[in-house]
């Protein structure tokens, strides 16, 4: 759906989210360049910096010779009490969550530009619309990143840029098994407790969505259907804010 001949840039491809991206945009006919510090990615970077933004999208630049869209999807998570939170554990969600999608656009904006229908589809979250308990970090970034793709999208228009971010409530990624214990420690209950009484919660639909539907928005969202979305989310979100 997204289409031949199409160039794009996915952070945090090695897995979860982001691998599901790469597979389906690449199964589309689109040229993928995986972006992620571990191995599995095309390109090996550290996107809390801002050499490594940078050279991600000179990465797909030399590679391919032009970029049609950039997914933001990087990120990590921590979950404790605001008055415990390390204050190193924000700086560096900040700068991965918040900070390298808003340098990952600056650097790609001339290309996105000369592409004539150049996408930036961030991989944000329902937390960019609710809050949670424990993660003011994660809430506080994707609030932001909602508010950086509203700009995105303002600056974009004259260019033919769309810019927009997909929320989905909780997702089977490593992201969500790897916060159980620590959901369980905060909210004082046994770990097999934690996905019904507290992950699944809030859904009104009982269950965790699959990687590759999220892949599947946004292969929409970079398709040609797609053009009209820009500046505001895309929330599936199994009926989460509908309360």
């Amino acid at each position: 759906m997204c289409g031949v001949d199409r160039v794009v840039l996915v952070t945090g491809a090695a897995s979860g989210i982001g691998r599901a991206i790469a597979e389906r945009l690449r199964a589309d006919g689109a040229d993928v360049l995986t972006v992620d510090r571990e191995d599995a990615a095309d390109f090996q970077a550290d996107l809390t910096t801002r050499e490594g933004n940078r050279g991600a999208v000179e990465a797909a630049l030399e590679r391919f010779g032009r970029l049609d869209a950039v997914v933001p999807n990087a990120g990590f998570q921590h979950v404790a009490p605001v008055d415990e939170f390390p204050e190193d554990r924000w700086d560096a969600m900040i700068a991965l969550l918040l900070t390298s999608p808003f340098l990952l656009a600056r650097a790609a904006w001339p290309a996105l530009r000369e592409s004539g229908d150049g996408r930036f589809v961030a991989i944000a979250s329902v937390h960019g619309l609710v809050a949670s308990p424990f993660k003011s970090a994660y809430v506080a970034a994707k609030h932001g990143l909602l508010g950086l793709v509203k700009t995105l999208a303002l600056e974009g228009a004259e260019h033919g840029i769309a810019a927009t971010a997909v929320c989905p409530a909780y997702v089977r990624t490593p992201l969500v098994e790897q916060q159980i214990a620590a959901q369980a420690k905060v909210h004082g209950m046994p770990e097999e407790r934690v996905l019904e009484e507290v992950i699944l919660e809030p859904h009104a639909v009982k269950r965790l969505i699959e990687p590759s539907e999220v892949a599947d928005v946004v292969a929409f969202l970079l398709s040609p259907s797609g053009r009209s979305f820009t500046g505001a989310p895309v929330t599936l979100d199994q009926g989460w804010t509908a309360r």
